[in-house]
């Protein structure tokens, strides 16, 4: 922790000093900073059980983060040589992991920013993207076309689904990122964005969109979720949640039979639940 302090104190001063830092030193901080991402030493966001929705924002991560695209250099960052052409900067390669880590990254073209985290057991399937700053539990499985933006935390034996996208936060540094936790099934071609917050346990349907500023209409509970100052949408522990419809009543909506999607909780997780989203268990 000591070196997490240190680090913390030398990202902070150098980003106070903003366009007079000097940019050597800016880039060493960047590369540590990413160095103990990589390693899982130090989170964008971690748990907080005095924070309303659980979680809180480390924002110094965040703008060390942000340091390394300030500072960065457009290069040539061509694979296969050169066949393949990419211009990326610097400061910002894919990573390299060994076999030692644990990690199955399976051929086909996907692509793991260095200063993201994957524990061990992480399966990733082609192609599939993790982005810097990101976060993912031991045993978790990130499915082919899905995308783990900036900064998001996925928690461990998650399943993230063909074609989903967990969006990235790094802006505003003070902004909670995209948070799933331990054990949650995300289905295919879901999107979840703006820092909302998917408890342990949960199902997200396949097609559902989440965004900060979603309502979620839960039938079980009669209840339906906000967003508020304070606290981002929330997405109940063990709920079971699936798209849907509501009608609209203003204007024109009722003469022109309209309705916009919404999410619906239809259930909370129990043991058939439990026993269909086990089935991943059999590609591991």
């Amino acid at each position: 922790m000591s070196d997490a302090r240190a680090l913390r104190e030398r990202v902070e001063r150098v980003v106070g000093l903003a366009a007079a830092a000097d940019r050597d030193e800016a880039r060493a901080c960047f590369v540590e900073l990413r160095g103990a991402l990589a390693r899982g030493e130090v989170r964008a966001a971690e748990p907080d059980a005095a924070a309303a929705c659980g979680w809180r924002v480390n924002a110094w991560v965040k703008q060390g983060i942000l340091l390394g695209f300030r500072h960065g250099e457009v290069v040539d960052a061509s694979m296969d040589h050169g066949r393949l052409a990419f211009f990326d900067k610097d400061l910002l390669p894919l990573r390299r992991l060994d076999a030692g880590a644990g990690v199955r990254i399976v051929p086909g073209g996907s692509a793991v920013r260095d200063g993201a985290y994957l524990g061990r057991g992480v399966v990733c399937m082609p192609p599939m993207y993790v982005n810097i700053g990101a976060y993912i539990g031991e045993q978790s499985l990130i499915d082919s076309h899905a995308l783990v933006g900036s900064c998001a935390q996925v928690g461990a034996r998650v399943h993230v689904s063909a074609g989903a996208q967990i969006g990235g936060v790094i802006e505003p540094v003070g902004a909670l990122p995209v948070i799933v936790e331990d054990d949650a099934l995300i289905g295919g071609n879901t999107g979840i964005y703006e820092g909302a917050v998917v408890k342990a346990r949960a199902v997200i349907g396949a097609g559902t969109i989440l965004t900060g500023s979603t309502p979620v209409y839960d039938l079980v509970r009669g209840d339906i979720l906000h967003p508020s100052a304070d606290r981002p949408l929330m997405v109940p522990e063990g709920a079971v949640v699936v798209p849907g419809a509501r009608a609209v009543t203003g204007g024109k909506g009722p003469a022109w039979g309209l309705s916009v999607s919404t999410p619906v909780i239809v259930k909370y997780r129990d043991s058939r639940t439990d026993t269909r989203t086990e089935l991943e268990a059999w590609i591991r």
